[in-house]
């Protein structure tokens, strides 16, 4: 799932999240589209995209971001839009004609998810932007304009009708408005694995499980600095897995922020282009298979696109000749060894009784 005008919502300008101004000179805002658009340019000059279901999305409708958003916030977006832009939120811009844009975003997740849920497609990659994870219900928030994977949660559980869904969300930073919007429900289950202290501060903690009906449904794996393949696969084997097994979905969602990449400038991760087909692979064994992954960041236009690349071939079954161009520069780095404090915080992030 695409749209060429998700490409067009213009984030500002600045230098990788801070506006122009003083002794920031611009470089344009980390959220570009330049590391979206060059995925679609990888999967078509890899051939890729010839043999995939290309869908263009429809909109979301208003009654879809009613479900999560307050009408206040949606009235803001749409008149800071027509006004010719604003902020709707901490670092949240809205451009001119970017309400049109985020409904597009939005609606490509929904489409996704019912193509999926309806048997259309056995799983599905939605190219969204502007991202949503940190969307909260009346504020955008870290370039998050709308919710787009909870929005589309909401339209699978109230609309198509899906009892349980498992949410894992891998971007680098927490997706604090995904779990808000979950945080109280049985009926869908959260997991983030995220960059310990990292946006947005305070959030994301081990100790943030849920309440009422909800407690348990909410699991927080936050991973020290410099944590790579071998940290995220025993995250995967000790948590990931056994509590999504537990919970049983019936459709799996994925928060895919590619940002926790060795190069990204935002975070300070170490994960490998292979490490995100590995971890695809992995929930393609739940939910009979029907996995929807949604795009959230990922800032470095030259990596992003191998990384999301791999992620679509795993979902396709679809194997090319693209080969990870820049893993002989992670030789040394540790990336692929379990060190002793990673290993603590995932088994701290294990869930007790």
């Amino acid at each position: 799932m695409w749209h060429e005008g998700c490409f067009w919502h213009n984030a500002g300008d600045g230098a990788l999240y801070e506006p122009a101004g003083g002794y920031v000179e611009n470089l344009g805002q980390a959220e570009s589209p330049e590391s979206k658009r060059r995925v679609k340019n990888l999967l078509e000059r890899s051939g890729l995209i010839d043999g995939l279901n290309v869908i263009k999305p429809r909109p979301a409708a208003l009654a879809d971001l009613l479900r999560f958003h307050t009408r206040e916030h949606i009235d803001n977006v749409r008149n800071l839009s027509r006004a010719g832009g604003g902020l709707c939120g901490d670092s949240a811009i809205v451009g001119r004609g970017s309400y049109e844009i985020a409904l597009l975003s939005a609606g490509c997740a929904i489409s996704a998810a019912e193509a999926v849920v309806l048997g259309a497609a056995r799983n599905a990659y939605a190219l969204t932007r502007p991202p949503g994870h940190h969307a909260q219900s009346g504020s955008g928030m870290g370039y998050c304009i709308f919710n787009n994977i909870a929005v589309a949660a909401m339209y699978a559980r109230e609309v198509l009708g899906v009892g349980k869904i498992l949410i894992v969300d891998w971007d680098a930073h927490h997706g604090n408005g995904t779990e808000d919007a979950f945080y109280g429900d049985d009926s869908v289950m959260f997991v983030s694995l995220h960059q310990d202290g990292l946006e947005p501060i305070g959030r994301g903690l081990v100790s943030h499980r849920g309440r009422g009906a909800g407690e348990g449904y909410t699991v927080n794996i936050p991973l020290p600095p410099g944590s790579g393949d071998a940290a995220y696969a025993y995250a995967f084997e000790q948590v990931v897995l056994p509590v999504a097994r537990m919970f049983a979905p019936e459709l799996v969602m994925v928060s895919a922020g590619q940002d926790a990449n060795i190069f990204d400038p935002l975070a300070r991760m170490m994960l490998s282009a292979n490490a995100y087909r590995r971890m695809t692979g992995e929930l393609m064994s739940l939910a009979g298979g029907r996995v929807v992954c949604i795009h959230e960041g990922g800032y470095c236009p030259a990596y992003v696109p191998f990384c999301t690349h791999a992620i679509i071939e795993q979902l396709s079954g679809i194997t090319t000749d693209v080969q990870d161009p820049f893993i002989y520069a992670m030789a040394g780095t540790g990336y692929d060894k379990l060190w002793p404090h990673q290993r603590d915080a995932v088994d701290e992030a294990r869930p007790r009784p």
